[in-house]
């Protein structure tokens, strides 16, 4: 069903976003002026107009932002890939209550596109799992979690 656009998150995208979920993230290289993408985790949809992510303080991600916010996000999801498109803004540079120094970015979703090629379905979704200390990352994730969904 590719080539489906709209301009906010559909209910269905809006619930899968409030649960930790990888996607990967599509910024313009500050340094190069290259596209540049990096998968990431930590993630919550605050409502259909904003998507919010958490990311290591130092990452380039920043640097990236700061220089041009515009941004796109893949998230595969409901059987397909979608692109989210808008413009990203650093709305904390750390993140209290968190043991590691993240910074708080919020997406504010300007298109969403069905993206996936014509005459498919995907079958099944990425998955992933944490490979440190189990106790540790459920502590960790929690922890991340709750300041996105503040």
């Amino acid at each position: 069903m590719g080539n489906r656009v709209e301009i906010s998150l559909t209910e269905d995208l809006l619930s899968t976003l409030q649960e930790e979920h990888y996607v990967t993230i599509a910024t313009v290289d500050a340094e190069t002026g290259a596209p540049t993408v990096n998968a990431i985790s930590w993630i919550y949809a605050k409502d259909k107009q904003t998507v919010r992510f958490a990311i290591d303080c130092r990452s380039q991600i920043i640097k990236n932002i700061k220089e041009e916010p515009l941004v796109s996000m893949t998230v595969i999801a409901e059987g397909s890939t979608y692109s989210l498109s808008g413009r990203a803004k650093i709305t904390a540079e750390l993140i209290e209550d968190v043991p590691l120094k993240l910074s708080m970015i919020d997406l504010k979703v300007s298109e969403v596109k069905d993206v996936m090629f014509y005459g498919a379905r995907l079958t099944a979704e990425p998955k992933f799992e944490k490979t440190y200390d189990e106790e540790a990352a459920a502590k960790l994730d929690k922890q991340v979690m709750n300041a996105l969904m503040k």
